[in-house]
């Protein structure tokens, strides 16, 4: 019961920021989502992940967009439209994936997965592979997110010239 509770919240969340105008409230609506998750995950026993879910999407990376959002003071411009040329088209494709998620869950079969044969996932064993294989990326990508703010900044202070 709890799990559909935190599904349908983390469901709902996702689907509010879809008709939300105000960039805040989307990010909140996404850190509710992101949080929603975590709860899943904890719920279905899979509490690093769970822990993950909660420590790095919504305390570093949500934090990180509400620091951009705010800073960028970004306005909806008037006369702008509300929805894309593409919402009508993205609505059918989701709607379309929902029901083959439906069939799918009611057909009762899973999808193709190993076997794991008597194999356990230990934190040790993860945090191996994480520093010696995907170091560079999580680097890569902290630059990439720091680049991001610079630009970010760039933008606002040309902007904010263009209209002193």
């Amino acid at each position: 019961m709890a799990l559909a509770l935190f599904g349908l919240v983390s469901l709902g969340a996702a689907a509010s920021m879809l008709f939300l105008r105000e960039p805040m409230r989307v990010a909140l609506a996404l850190i509710t989502s992101m949080t929603a998750l975590g709860a899943v995950y904890g719920l279905m026993g899979v509490h690093f992940i769970a822990a993950f879910q909660v420590l790095i999407y919504v305390g570093a990376v949500m934090v990180f967009m509400v620091y951009v959002i705010m800073l960028l003071e970004v306005k909806e411009a008037p006369g702008s439209r509300r929805f894309s040329s593409l919402a009508v088209p993205g609505a059918v494709a989701g709607v379309l994936l929902a029901a083959a998620l439906g069939a799918g869950l009611l057909r009762g079969g899973s999808a193709a997965s190993p076997e794991r044969g008597g194999e356990t996932f230990s934190l040790v064993q993860f945090s191996s592979v994480f520093l010696s294989q995907y170091w560079l990326v999580f680097e890569l990508t902290t630059v990439f997110l720091v680049g991001a703010i610079v630009a970010a900044l760039a933008v606002v202070n040309v902007s904010r010239r263009r209209q002193g």
